[in-house]
């Protein structure tokens, strides 16, 4: 039985939230935002909008990796840094917030890891910015060199070749260049770097038992920075062979992943994962010099050994190799007084500004003063509504543990909790805040909650689901069963256009697209759409359940051997059959008697 990480922390909710808090405490150049604890951005002390005249530049991600990304913040390299719970990417709200905190006139230049989450939400808060009449440009960072093949539509992983680019941009940006040089540097530095991770422990979540998927004598080769499965597990080898494998993966191997041959200069950097002591590092860092030099015929212009990029108490390595061109150079020797950068300079002495600035709201949104509420009576359509809701939302509640113990075999391990927190929050707005006779209001009111609740890939595609729908809806107070069909396939569409899956991706959508087949063909065919709804929730827990004979070519999934997908069904699609199963007997209880006894729905973990 797995015991319980032992960590020095108070509540594990609250661990981001003090991290922060602690952070700026100890250095006077930071501030955060007063948006606990759904706002979680970091920024430079006493930039404005208003005054601010260089093109700012902002990362972030989800937290557990630190000092990334917010021990990067400080003049000379980012203007603020967002962050997420823990390896969980930080929701629209937040990223909007802090662009709106630190953008000016020259416009902003977002530094974004090439995960699926991350990608989704600075996607969607760069289109909202851009509606604001913000400039923005935003770079993927995508340097796993440990996967020789592609693995479907998600591409390398953005690991700590991104605090390389980072410094990069923010150097670029400190020159006075303008947002299109700024971006065009960094996503040039962005081609020419290169990383790969070695771990031989895998990290524990806070509150969360402790992984004995590595016993004592193995270690992991290409290890995600979230605990995802890597390319290989192997016989625990000396530091020198580790290195000079990891070294040949990232410059010799097909996939030629960097334009780097014999005689060309470089920078390394060796980045602990959280628990490697300094000794360990520097013993990798001694071996990689040499390796470079002798081996490969590399002419070595700077080391950075530290723990730049981590993933919280995780044993390893990574190294990252990048082609130092005198102008990426010049932008790593950029003076700067970033806390965590391994040259950066000690925060300015003088007044300490105050340690927390208000949060900026959209200066444009008609929204922010409006009142949303339950309205004083229910009408019946209003009534049916909301029972399908709280239905669905009691559902995801009552599968935490079994869409966990699903995510711990195929992904990170907190599919579960995660939708727990958005149902959880559904659960409570339903009470007091959703205007539930309007339709299409309520849509749009549970797209709010769920963007700024639950976090992650979930968190947002629920959100894109749910404002695709509202779009299609809008006006229509009590939609008919075709309107409802329509804005179910709008809200398929909208995932597939921004999340890139389709089906047979091993995703929500093996679910959600049998749902939506269905329920056209028998509204079409003249059906009672109650029967239709009811029959297009068996074929999303028919297609749920297919997902486990099908490859991931999205998500965390993508990354792991697929025969330990084999048995264990999409955590995320069994969520969505499960919901739209429990919305569907719902409204089919509150219209008509039903035999449900004769319904082949029941799931078990086991």
């Amino acid at each position: 039985m797995a015991s319980q990480g032992k960590k020095l922390i108070n509540d594990p909710n609250d661990v981001v939230t003090e991290y922060i808090e602690g952070l700026v405490a100890t250095y006077p150049g930071l501030q955060y935002l007063d948006g606990f604890p759904q706002i979680k951005v970091v920024l430079q002390a006493n930039v404005s909008p208003s005054t601010f005249d260089k093109v700012a530049v902002i990362s972030g991600g989800g937290a557990g990796h630190e000092p990334a990304h917010a021990g990067y913040v400080g003049p000379g390299m980012l203007t603020a840094a967002v962050s997420g719970d823990i390896f969980a990417s930080p929701p629209v709200d937040s990223i909007l917030a802090a662009i709106r905190a630190v953008t000016g006139s020259k416009g902003c230049v977002l530094i974004v890891t090439n995960y699926t989450g991350d990608r989704l939400n600075f996607g969607l808060a760069v289109e909202q910015a851009k509606s604001e009449g913000y400039i923005i440009e935003m770079v993927i960072v995508g340097d796993d060199c440990a996967l020789l093949l592609r693995r479907g539509i998600v591409g390398r992983r953005g690991l700590a070749g991104t605090v390389l680019v980072n410094k990069v941009a923010g150097a670029a940006a400190a020159a006075g260049l303008p947002v299109t040089e700024v971006a065009a540097e960094a996503k040039h530095a962005a081609e020419l770097v290169g990383t790969m991770g070695v771990a031989l422990s895998v990290c524990t979540l806070p509150g969360q038992p402790t992984s004995g998927r590595l016993g004592t004598d193995k270690m992991e080769l290409g290890l995600g920075i979230h605990g995802e499965a890597g390319a290989a597990v192997v016989d625990l080898q000396p530091v020198d062979l580790v290195v000079s494998h990891v070294l040949n993966q990232i410059l010799v191997n097909e996939a030629a992943y960097v334009p780097i041959t014999g005689g060309s200069n470089v920078v390394l950097m060796i980045n602990g994962l959280g628990a490697t002591p300094l000794m360990e590092l520097m013993i990798a860092a001694r071996k990689a010099v040499r390796e470079l030099q002798g081996v490969h015929g590399l002419a070595v212009d700077r080391v950075y050994t530290g723990s730049f990029m981590t993933s919280l108490d995780m044993a390893g390595f990574s190294i990252t190799v990048i082609k130092s061109e005198q102008a990426i150079l010049d932008r790593l020797d950029a003076p700067t007084k970033a806390p965590c950068w391994p040259v950066g300079t000690k925060a300015s002495v003088g007044v300490r500004p105050p340690m927390k600035v208000p949060v900026p709201l959209n200066p444009s949104s008609s929204r922010n003063s409006e009142i949303v509420s339950r309205p004083p009576v229910l009408t019946k359509y209003g009534f049916i509504l909301e029972a399908a809701i709280e239905a669905a939302a009691k559902e995801v509640v009552s599968m935490k543990d079994c869409l966990n113990e699903w995510d711990t075999k195929v992904g990170d391990g907190d599919c579960g909790t995660t939708m727990e927190r958005g149902a959880t929050a559904v659960i409570e707005d339903t009470k007091n805040r959703y205007p539930l006779n309007d339709a299409a209001e309520t849509l749009y009111e549970m797209s709010t909650t769920i963007r700024s609740v639950m976090g992650g890939t979930s968190g947002i595609l629920y959100a894109i689901i749910c404002q695709a729908a509202y779009t299609i809806l809008k006006g229509h107070s009590e939609p008919t069963p075709r309107e409802w069909a329509n804005a179910l396939a709008a809200s398929i569409d909208a995932v597939s256009k921004y999340g890139g899956a389709h089906a047979g991706y091993r995703t929500m959508l093996d679910a959600l697209i049998p749902a939506s087949n269905t329920l056209n063909e028998m509204l079409d065919a003249g059906d009672n759409p109650v029967t239709a709804f009811v029959a297009s929730a068996e074929a999303a827990m028919i297609g749920a359940d297919s997902t486990k004979n099908m490859r991931a070519q999205a998500g965390r999934s993508s990354y792991i051997t697929p025969d330990l997908l084999v048995s264990v069904p999409d955590p995320g699609a069994m969520a969505a059959a499960s919901w739209y199963k429990a919305a569907a007997l719902s409204v089919a209880s509150n219209l008509k008697p039903y035999n449900w006894a004769a319904l082949p729905f029941v799931y078990s973990c086991n």
